[in-house]
């Protein structure tokens, strides 16, 4: 009988990344507690005739990491995983924290040196993705951690995550298909238009879109899913915009962010709390002030912040912004070792207008 792991492991292998006979399929997780979907993702990926390679660790270590490297060992990456960027052809990465404050404490010049070191994977990786010869999807499974930062018992966490994913249902993939058809009609419509312009609490924006690829998201990159995004016009966003929902980003918090821009690049941050933190990220590298992602939120599932960014950016009813890397698949060209999605809620007036006229408004689609 079918149970909830091979049944995640089936929507990860099957649909996400569509193992074929002879792929390179890296599964990793990041803790004892993704165990249980790891087995069953090896058991899936064998099934497809793929050759799986396990990455996992029973902790997170990135803490240790950071506190001893020297600036030598910052700045290393070694052979091996540059060898695995360049050849593996599906990349399966299962989140369970143990902890997910680990990094609130790191050292921020250290962790902006690493991240600005390893921005070259990710860079080729999105380039692969973009050019079809590789694929890849994160998700996660319920840990102690994640339903602790989201206020809920265990049990609440663990059924609000498998609902977010679909997986309460006979098939999830069916509807992550619906999903799909539904967002590709929205992101037809706007791969038509040049502006957009984004109104709101402390809000008024505008972003150049002209010739960028509105993309449908439905559970290929990321599980759970449901988004519409784009990268704007690399020097075409102007304005200020005001993030009501916390914005977590590797353990460390920043509350009431006020953003102002101009061509495209942030050139005053302020926040309630966490402002220092926010701006160390934002000077971490030259791309780091770049807007590199618009995107509208469309799972309905999830409605409300849990601290956890792979969910909180899907909740209906909301849009985020992304500041640093943008994505080539959408015609992005900004690189940075940064890429922080800022959530705003829509659902308290918040409007959208495309070339002038209104789209969207209070969380909904008005086409």
């Amino acid at each position: 009988m079918e149970n909830i792991w091979d049944k995640y492991a089936k929507v990860l292998v099957d649909y996400s990344t569509d193992v074929q006979k002879g792929d390179l399929v890296q599964i990793r997780g990041t803790s004892i507690y993704t165990k249980d979907l790891v087995k069953a993702l090896y058991k899936r990926v064998l099934q497809r005739g793929g050759h799986p390679i396990l990455r996992t660790s029973f902790e997170d270590f990135s803490d240790i990491f950071l506190k001893y490297a020297s600036d030598e060992q910052l700045d290393f990456v070694d052979d091996i995983i540059k060898l695995e960027y360049e050849k593996v052809n599906k990349f399966i990465s299962i989140g369970g924290p143990m902890n997910t404050k680990n990094l609130a404490k790191a050292d921020t010049t250290k962790l902006a040196r690493r991240s600005k070191a390893t921005q070259f994977l990710s860079k080729q990786l999105m380039q692969r993705s973009a050019d079809g010869t590789a694929s890849w999807v994160i998700a996660d499974v319920p840990t102690h951690a994640l339903a602790q930062e989201a206020k809920m018992s265990f049990d609440e966490y663990s059924q609000f995550l498998f609902k977010s994913c679909y997986l309460d249902t006979e098939d999830p993939v069916a509807k992550l298909r619906e999903l799909d058809e539904k967002q590709t009609a929205w992101a037809n419509y706007l791969n038509e238009v040049k502006q957009i312009r984004i109104t709101g609490e402390k809000t008024d924006i505008t972003f150049n879109v002209e010739g960028r690829k509105w993309i449908s998201c439905s559970g290929k990159n990321n599980y759970p899913d449901g988004e519409v995004f784009t990268s704007p016009v690399e020097d075409g966003v102007n304005g200020e915009i005001y993030f009501d929902f916390p914005q977590i980003y590797r353990g460390n918090e920043a509350q009431g962010v006020h953003l102002f821009i101009e061509n495209g690049k942030v050139v005053n941050a302020k926040a309630d709390k966490g402002e220092d933190y926010l701006n160390t990220m934002l000077d971490m590298d030259e791309g780091s002030r770049g807007i590199g992602e618009i995107a509208i939120g469309t799972n309905a599932e999830i409605q409300e912040v849990t601290g956890n960014i792979l969910f909180d950016e899907k909740i209906g009813g909301s849009i985020h912004m992304a500041v640093g890397a943008s994505y080539p698949e959408a015609g992005g060209k900004n690189v940075s070792g940064l890429h922080w999605d800022l959530i705003k809620n829509m659902k308290n007036g918040g409007k959208i207008f495309a070339d002038g006229n209104l789209i969207y408004e209070n969380g909904k689609f008005l086409v």
